[in-house]
């Protein structure tokens, strides 16, 4: 599915809902491995419950509206997913369900189904959870299962923003630190990611600007920009989550705006904010303006009037 924002003539892609969803499962699929190594068991099936609750979520609202059920578009399967990996490994099932069930039900499917919803479903979650059950992300086992408090330095951004020293390059890359079960191997995140990137299921025109941003911003503040890029959830951020065909601007000009409004709200919230973390609240928050990034950044027809912001 290519959707393109010019003037007619348009095509049609080659690629189904199905297909496109498909390999963003396939391309998560090595960050899943690579949980299993470093969390155990617990990582593969807290994903497990997440995707079973997101495909009955969708089944039954599908049912309640009295449509054929899309829950083998696998859509929901990338949201249930992508929700899992920003949750500890030994994350209670209650609140991945509750907060699977709120991506699907509520952020999707009361606003029409994919396509349709204003907010990545899986970010919304993500935030739902740290606002309303904190405990749920109170601590984050580390690589040998050993419970770490996050707000004592568990965590990269924990450990930097409490002055400890910070775990190694190599240690970020390869997840080998307390963190998400999908945010800390970013070697396969970036795997995954270029995977994509070759079958022109996603683009850089958003990740790019959104980690360059981050970069830049916590270097003028004297921070190391490289650990700043590699900790926390960025990576899967930016891969993942701004490039969410729905709720990421349509073109190219407004993808690079929506990217560096997302690192420059994260890079705040690190540098200012009590959270250690903002790459959600970013792209939560950019998600509404996307709208507005759309009217005011669509190609405009040789010689047709200026768009009307209203």
């Amino acid at each position: 599915m290519n959707l393109i924002n010019e003037a007619s003539p348009h095509f049609h892609g080659k690629g189904s809902t199905q297909w496109i969803m498909g390999m963003v499962c396939l391309s998560l699929l090595p960050t899943l491995v690579a949980s299993v190594f470093l969390y155990g068991l617990g990582a593969p099936l807290l994903v497990l419950v997440c995707v079973a609750t997101a495909l009955v979520t969708e089944h039954a609202c599908c049912a309640l509206m009295h449509r054929e059920s899309t829950a083998g578009d696998l859509s929901c399967v990338v949201t249930a997913m992508l929700f899992a990996f920003t949750l500890p490994a030994d994350c209670a099932y209650p609140p991945a369900i509750l907060g699977t069930v709120f991506a699907i039900a509520v952020v999707k499917m009361l606003f029409g189904g994919i396509g349709c919803n204003f907010a990545n479903p899986a970010v919304a979650a993500r935030v739902l959870i740290m606002l309303a059950l904190p405990v749920a992300l109170g601590s984050y086992p580390d690589i040998m299962g050993r419970p770490l408090d996050a707000v004592t330095g568990a965590t990269p951004l924990a450990m930097n923003a409490a002055g400890q020293e910070p775990y190694s390059y190599v240690d970020m890359m390869f997840g080998l630190h307390a963190g998400a079960l999908g945010e800390t191997c970013i070697i396969t995140l970036l795997a995954g990611y270029i995977f994509l990137l070759v079958l022109r299921v996603v683009d850089a025109w958003a990740t790019a600007p959104f980690i360059a941003t981050v970069a830049v911003v916590t270097l003028i503040a004297g921070q190391d920009p490289v650990y700043q890029i590699l900790s926390g959830g960025i990576a899967l951020g930016a891969f993942y989550m701004a490039t969410d065909y729905t709720t990421t601007p349509m073109t190219a000009k407004g993808k690079v705006v929506f990217g560096v409004g997302c690192g420059l709200i994260t890079a705040l919230v690190r540098l200012f904010a009590s959270a250690p973390e903002g790459v959600a609240f970013s792209i939560l928050f950019m998600n509404m303006f996307t709208p507005l990034i759309d009217r005011l950044t669509r190609p405009q027809p040789a010689g047709g009037a200026k768009h009307a912001l209203i």
